[in-house]
């Protein structure tokens, strides 16, 4: 008869039963493979989260960059387009009355400066579409040389394009602003126009009397006995002051010769003409200084027959603008204090 247990080994552990046994002994082991794979899931479906996740926060990220990319670039065409767009007119060809304005102050840097109104005043002759050319002038005056080099240059491209020049006075026309319209063919002004002033001025203070009372000692050092007559913290001398008048007179030569030569035969003068006063725009009429009362849209209809006017002004962008106000505003500013202090001579 057979044993239900078989004979064990010496040595050796007991062997499982058959049957019941077995399937109790394999039963424990069937829950951890599931847990296993029930975790490797749950695994697999967080890192395609967290890496959808990240791939969503670069893309993000590259939009983004790319907005603000696209920004600077076009902050960059604009900055560029008014840094560098050339702020003359475009000349054209069509029949018509060419201007360039006079305004403010005559001087260097300015807007009316030699440099700013040649290079306006050349474009407008040689565009052949230009009948005639217009001075559009409101101006208090300014420095002698600047508007001499103007009045030069207005003589010598009337001369070579043989077009007319005609200076039209808004409000003022006074001293070198005087000079420059002298080189015109006609002069037209409104009846309350302020015209002439034409005469030389040097400006300036001395404060050797308060210092004195004050008990403050001027110590300036120069080489050559003359080289400090302007400075004003000391006396003037005579010989000084007779070397300034001198000057000054010289200069007032030179426009009353402009003045006269511009102006010829229709120049009736007095002997108030050339002592620096200055007329309403109907007395300059009257007196030889202008012509006829008239604007400037009468001038380009009448006068010059295109009533179409093209302004060839040059004006300054915005760089320069932004330079002008935050740069050389410093050194403007040093220029004014030191002309103050020299009483360089003018037009005013």
């Amino acid at each position: 008869m057979t044993s239900p247990n078989p004979p064990q080994t010496p040595g050796f552990p007991p062997s499982p039963p058959p049957g019941g046994d077995l399937w109790s002994q394999m039963t424990p082991a069937a829950p951890a493979a599931s847990n296993a794979s029930a975790s490797g899931w749950e695994r697999e479906v967080l890192e395609k989260l967290v890496f959808a996740t990240i791939a969503e926060q670069r893309a993000s990220r590259r939009w983004r960059l790319f907005g603000r990319l696209l920004w600077v670039a076009l902050a960059v065409a604009i900055f560029w387009a008014l840094m560098f767009k050339d702020a003359s007119t475009t000349t054209t060809t069509t029949p018509h009355t060419a201007v360039v304005e006079v305004k403010g102050e005559i001087a260097s840097g300015a807007d009316a400066s030699a440099e700013s109104v040649v290079a306006a005043m050349r474009s407008a002759f040689e565009d052949a579409g230009a009948r005639a050319v217009v001075l559009l002038i409101n101006s208090p005056g300014g420095s002698p040389v600047q508007a001499g080099i103007i009045n030069d240059e207005i003589v010598r491209l009337k001369a070579k394009y043989n077009k007319p020049l005609y200076a039209v006075v808004e409000e003022t026309c006074a001293s070198a602003a005087y000079y420059i319209a002298a080189a015109a063919d006609e002069i037209f002004v409104d009846k309350a126009s302020i015209v002439g002033s034409i005469g030389v001025l040097m400006d300036g203070f001395g404060f050797t009397g308060v210092m004195d009372k004050v008990g403050v000692e001027r110590r300036l050092l120069t080489a050559g006995e003359n080289k400090g007559f302007l400075d004003p913290f000391s006396p003037m001398s005579e010989s000084q002051r007779e070397h300034a008048h001198e000057m000054l007179s010289q200069i007032h030569t030179q426009f009353i010769n402009v003045v006269k030569t511009g102006r010829g035969e229709r120049l009736h003068e007095t002997s108030e003409t050339f002592s620096g006063l200055f007329w309403t725009g109907q007395q300059a009429v009257e007196m030889g200084l202008a012509d006829k009362i008239g604007s400037l849209d009468y001038v380009a209809r009448e006068v010059v027959k295109a009533e179409e006017v093209v302004d060839y002004t040059r004006r300054d962008n915005v760089a320069e603008r932004l330079a002008k106000r935050f740069g050389a505003a410093v050194g403007s500013a040093a220029v004014q204090s030191m002309r103050a202090n020299t009483s360089l001579p003018a037009l005013r």
